[in-house]
């Protein structure tokens, strides 16, 4: 075992073990589910309620910088958009040779099943650009796309793109628990 693969199976088996299988089905009333009042989410352009939205495409995400305090609550499209754009999207296209992306220029997805195709396929690119830094790789700085971390080793920023995904998606599968159970309460 390499720390090259260490570091893939980490984050691969809790994908295929705990967080994938948890968003099949998901709905797209699930998908833009707000759960509570001034929810940030992905939305159809024009209607959003935050003071900046991104994307270029028929759908847009809330968002500011910096973000009000306390932040809103986030939907479950938001934090999908999110993961795919900003912990993975953008990632891919600075380390791995994705085309350039960003909050601004992300198409967004109108249906959850368009989200979950989206995460899929970021996901195996950072997959394949991980396996890619082979064992060298790894202890090379990030550059100057990590900001004030451009000097960490890219095992650095492997190891927090695995703890991001590990939080963000969990925090995906108990909104659909929650959204399975007030639901289920309400009828």
């Amino acid at each position: 075992m390499t720390w090259n693969s260490l570091l893939r199976e980490q984050i691969d088996w809790h994908w295929a073990h705990q967080l994938r299988k948890r968003l099949d089905g998901l709905t797209d009333d699930e998908y833009f589910w707000e759960p509570a009042p001034g929810c940030w989410n992905v939305r159809p352009r024009g209607t959003g309620v935050a003071p900046v939205q991104g994307g270029t495409g028929a759908m847009t995400i809330d968002f500011a910088v910096p973000p009000p305090d306390p932040a809103p609550f986030t939907t479950i499209s938001w934090r999908l958009g999110h993961v795919i754009v900003g912990v993975l999207a953008m990632r891919n296209a600075s380390h791995f040779g994705r085309e350039h992306t960003d909050y601004h220029s992300f198409e967004y997805a109108a249906t959850a099943a368009e989200a979950l195709a989206q995460l899929d396929t970021e996901y195996a690119a950072w997959l394949a650009g991980v396996e890619s830094l082979g064992e060298d790789g790894l202890a090379r700085p990030c550059g100057e796309a990590e900001g004030p971390y451009a000097e960490h080793p890219m095992s650095a920023l492997v190891l927090h793109i695995n703890r991001e995904l590990i939080h963000h998606l969990s925090e995906v599968c108990l909104l659909r628990d929650l959204y399975l159970h007030t639901r289920r309460e309400a009828s």
